[in-house]
């Protein structure tokens, strides 16, 4: 959430900036609630004063035999009408902040604006696979290994689903310790969170009210399926004051995540490219103010270490305001070479979302000055499974059908060295 002061001082750049992001904050509605607002509180404040300082004279004018009568007939009228005022008030109030809940987050000003024709690659890691032969892509050579079940997915629950089986059920275990193991050695704190999180979660992390339909939400019970790690483990520290030399903290979670807005860009519906149910391993940062952005280009570097450990040939690019999603003020994307689909797969986004989250949260920390601030929180994929394994099966194929496994996750598979 953005601060009102600086929707107030800046109404016009605030404007500008939603309309790079594609939005359309209503920025004139926020100020004319915010005028109201103020209006309210100032009356109510000033009757309230009135009926205090007129309370302190009561017992005065009984003690001089002077009449009261008319006095309580005013005041009584006085709380009537400030009671009316903190009914107003309280609607006023729940406008304003819908209305501030649904204005995303300012770009940050190195990011280009535009759409994706203005995204930048940073650089890249790697060189396609060089294969003798025309590769399979994962929906093929993954049923045909018996490691991969869509029809069973399909069959249980609906299209968007499948089954890991054998190998790959194993492949994708071996994936997830390997992940957590390379995080928790470069000092992230490994979390197990809820997969099931209340609306306060996802209003603070930005998925609500702005993402409502593309989330599972139970509604007998009040409750939302993640659509990723990130809003269990940032929402950890909802309304708390965190001690300032906790800062940086670094965490790092497995969870499965579900979305409802699978296949909805009508592309990538293939296999396990775009899914309801995935796993993933998610960072999360809460950082001071004037380090997120060294930050950030930590976190991008440690996304990073997993491709290249894994060997998986990948760029690093850095979306422009059109591409952000409607927390960030900064993202990159790596995406990872698949050989088999013949494309570039978006396997992590990382992003910097300042205190947009934090306010929303009302997580705060306290400075060297003991003043109260908000942390800015990052967070970023290290990784996605539902890509990832795709890019294994189709990078490491051989003419035979098999697929060789990594070096790095050979330990993790009990030294098994080949799928077939």
């Amino acid at each position: 959430m953005l601060d009102i002061k600086v929707i107030r001082d800046n109404p016009e750049f605030v404007k500008q900036a939603s309309v790079n992001k594609n939005d359309k904050a209503d920025v004139d509605a926020i100020l004319e609630l915010d005028s109201q607002r103020r209006s309210l509180i100032a009356e109510a404040d000033e009757l309230k004063a009135e009926r205090n300082a007129v309370s302190a004279e009561i017992p005065k004018r009984k003690k001089a035999g002077e009449p009261v009568e008319e006095v309580f007939a005013r005041m009584r009228a006085v709380g009537q009408r400030i009671d009316a005022l903190d009914e107003t008030l309280r609607k006023t109030e729940a406008e304003l902040e819908d209305l501030q809940l649904s204005t995303p987050n300012i770009p940050h000003e190195s990011v280009q604006v535009g759409g994706e024709e203005k995204n930048k690659i940073v650089r890249q890691w790697g060189e396609a696979p060089k294969l003798d032969f025309e590769p399979r892509p994962h929906w093929e050579i993954g049923p045909a290994l018996g490691a991969l079940d869509f029809e069973a997915g399909a069959k249980v629950s609906g299209s968007g689903f499948y089954f890991l089986k054998g190998d790959g059920a194993k492949l994708q275990r071996a994936l997830i310790s390997y992940m957590l193991d390379t995080h928790v050695a470069d000092g992230f704190v490994e979390i197990t969170a809820p997969y099931l999180v209340n609306s306060a979660s996802m209003t603070g992390t930005g998925q609500l009210p702005k993402m409502q339909d593309d989330m599972y939400q139970v509604e007998r019970d009040g409750l939302w399926l993640i659509p990723t790690g990130e809003v269990p483990v940032t929402n950890m520290h909802r309304d708390e004051i965190l001690p300032a030399e906790s800062l940086p903290i670094s965490y790092v979670a497995y969870t499965p995540c579900f979305r409802r807005e699978a296949g909805a860009a009508g592309k990538d519906t293939r296999g396990m490219i775009r899914v309801h149910q995935f796993d993933k391993v998610e960072m999360v940062k809460f950082v001071r103010p004037e380090e997120s952005y060294d930050e950030l280009e930590k976190l991008v570097v440690q996304a990073e270490k997993i491709l290249q450990g894994l060997e998986i040939p990948y760029r690093v690019t850095q979306l422009a305001t059109g591409e952000l999603s409607f927390a960030s003020a900064k993202t990159y994307d790596l995406d990872l070479w698949a050989a088999g689909c013949k494309s570039w797969l978006e396997i992590s986004s990382i992003s910097n979302f300042e205190a947009f989250q934090s306010r929303r949260m009302n997580t705060r920390f306290r400075t060297a000055d003991k003043k109260l601030a908000f942390p800015h929180t990052l967070n970023g994929s290290g990784l996605a499974l539902a890509r990832l394994i795709p890019a294994i099966l189709e990078n490491f194929q051989t003419a035979a059908g098999k697929v060789r496994i990594p070096d790095a996750l050979i330990p993790y598979m009990g030294g098994k060295k080949i799928i077939e």
